[in-house]
């Protein structure tokens, strides 16, 4: 091949790339990506449920201790063995990627949770999460709710709640509440994705997940800051899901790069949850 010729072939095979401008990426979000970010999400829904309501079920005896200070040692201890290979293990639990696991008394406050180091004692669970004063109603569940930080000056966690009764001869004694926060979700995701992927990512493929509730996204430590500038903005999500009420897709280009992008309304998780997808092709 001639050096003219091979400029030409370069030159075509660049102009057909430039032309699909991430449609490839596109493709493959609808066909791959957003069917096993859903399926990950309904998946932790399933197991966060099932999770705190087997939790309730195996704490019930440590709820009915009458010394304070012993129920709080016993139902530590408890919350901490129901997520690891031990008799008294919730197999739901030990895969969820949740941030607390904790006991709640009647009145709505923590007893305790899953840490030596407990912050959330005596903290109005069921006050900032009504899915928990519901379970301590009798119903189990789950929903998005918005913790004020035990920590001062940071935001507050945007988190799934997922809570359950718990029952000790007929009567509720207490509640037993696990925490998933969106940035943990986000976490989840873009792992999840990069692992089925490994082999193109290893070859420079780039495939990451973030979710907005409203206009705030919610991320991990280490997602790229420069994708997080390509999401689309409120009025473009707008039209697109007016469009297409399930999701929509789209291209955009960052440093000569071409990206594909998802969104995807999660209104299982809540009322104005976005899930974002993004892939590039080497």
């Amino acid at each position: 091949m001639t050096r003219r010729l091979a400029w030409i072939v370069l030159a075509l095979a660049l102009a057909a790339c430039d032309e699909e401008r991430g449609q490839n990426e596109q493709r493959q979000i609808l066909q791959d990506d957003a069917p096993r970010a859903l399926a990950v999400i309904r998946q932790d829904l399933d197991d966060g449920l099932a999770g705190v309501r087997a939790a309730a079920e195996r704490l019930a005896p440590g709820f009915a201790v009458e010394d304070p200070a012993r129920r709080e040692g016993d139902l530590r201890a408890g919350l901490r063995l129901v997520q690891r290979p031990t008799r008294q293990r919730v197999p739901e639990l030990m895969t969820l990627p949740i941030t607390f696991l904790a006991a709640v008394d009647p009145d709505g406050t923590v007893i305790a949770r899953d840490a030596n180091e407990d912050r959330m004692r005596g903290f109005d669970l069921a006050g900032a999460a009504p899915v928990v004063r519901r379970a301590l109603d009798g119903s189990a569940g789950y929903a998005l709710s918005s913790l004020p930080s035990l920590l001062e000056n940071d935001p507050p966690s945007v988190t799934v709640i997922f809570a359950a009764p718990v029952r000790h001869e007929g009567r509720v004694v207490g509640a037993v509440a696990g925490g998933l926060p969106l940035w943990r979700i986000t976490q989840q995701l873009s792992r999840q994705l990069q692992l089925e992927n490994a082999e193109e990512t290893r070859q420079g493929e780039i495939v990451w997940a973030l979710l907005l509730e409203g206009d705030t996204q919610h991320y991990h430590a280490g997602f790229p800051p420069d994708l997080r500038e390509l999401i689309p903005d409120p009025a473009t999500r707008r039209a697109g899901l007016e469009r297409s009420a399930g999701g929509f897709t789209g291209e955009v280009q960052q440093y000569g790069r071409w990206y594909g992008f998802g969104v995807i309304p999660l209104p299982s998780v809540g009322e104005d949850v976005t899930l974002i997808l993004f892939r590039s092709d080497p």
